[in-house]
C-alpha cells in the first residue's frame, strides 16, 4: 500500500499540542516518518550491545537487538540516552495498542477531522541503575502494512497521558508508566508499536505488533 501523503498541515491548537499530517511545509512540523517497511525482524534472543558511538557506555547485561519482534506485553531491553548527559539501560514493555475515537481529540477542533487516535501504552524500568530521573520515553505506531500512518501527533489527551519518570527514577528495578498519542487516517489502522531511539535502532527499530 502507498504512503498516504496529505497535502494540508495542522496547525497548533490552542492548549500548544501539535497535530500535523505527513509532506506539510511548515518548519514547526515533525519530519514524516519514512516510508520504507522496519527491517526483517531479528531473532528474539538477546545479544550484547556495542558501545555506542555517542560514547555512552556498554549497557549492563544483554541488550535487544534492533530489529526484534516483540508481542505485546513483551520486555526490550535498550540503551537510552536522555538529553545530552544522561545515559543508561532501560526496559520498555509495550501493554496496549487502543483505538480511541475521532472525538477525543475534540480540543484539536477541525484540525483533527478524518483522524483516528491511537494510544501506545507502555511501562518503562530502570535496568542498571543510572540516573534517568525525570526521562521521558516515546513510542511510534506503524500502520498494519507496516509503513508510516501518514499522521503526527504531538501531546496528550485525557485518554493517553504521556508519563514522565520521577526524581528517583536512578535505582534499578525504578518504573513508570506512560502513553504516546498517535494517529491514522480514518480507514486505516495501527498495527503495531516501535521504539526507534538510538544506534541501530534508528535504522531497525523494536517492533510490538497489536
Amino acid at each position: 500500500m502507498k504512503h498516504v501523503r496529505t497535502t494540508a498541515l495542522l496547525a497548533a491548537c490552542a492548549a500548544g499540542l501539535l497535530l500535523s499530517a505527513c509532506g506539510g511545509e511548515s518548519g514547526q512540523a515533525a519530519p514524516a516518518a519514512p516510508s520504507s517497511a522496519p527491517a526483517a525482524p531479528a531473532s528474539d534472543s538477546a545479544s550484547a550491545s556495542p558501545e555506542s558511538s555517542t560514547g555512552a557506555a556498554v549497557p549492563a547485561g544483554d541488550v535487544t537487538k534492533p530489529g526484534t519482534e516483540l508481542k505485546l506485553g513483551e520486555r526490550a531491553v535498550v540503551p537510552f540516552k536522555y538529553g545530552t548527559t544522561k545515559s543508561g539501560t532501560i526496559a520498555i514493555t509495550v501493554t496496549a495498542i487502543e483505538k480511541g475515537a475521532n472525538a477525543d481529540l475534540a480540543k484539536y477542533g477541525d484540525k483533527a477531522k478524518g483522524i483516528t487516535p491511537y494510544y501506545l501504552r507502555a511501562t518503562v524500568e530502570n535496568v542498571d541503575g543510572a540516573d534517568l530521573a525525570y526521562a521521558s520515553v516515546s513510542l511510534r505506531a506503524l500502520g498494519t502494512d507496516g509503513r508510516s500512518t501518514g499522521v503526527i501527533i504531538t501531546g496528550s489527551t485525557d485518554q493517553c497521558k504521556s508519563g514522565t519518570a520521577g526524581k528517583d527514577f536512578t535505582k534499578a528495578g525504578a518504573k513508570f508508566e506512560t502513553c504516546t498519542l498517535q494517529g491514522a487516517r480514518e480507514g486505516s489502522e495501527v498495527g503495531s508499536a516501535t521504539f526507534d531511539k538510538g544506534d541501530g535502532y534508528d535504522k531497525s527499530p523494536v517492533v510490538w505488533k497489536n
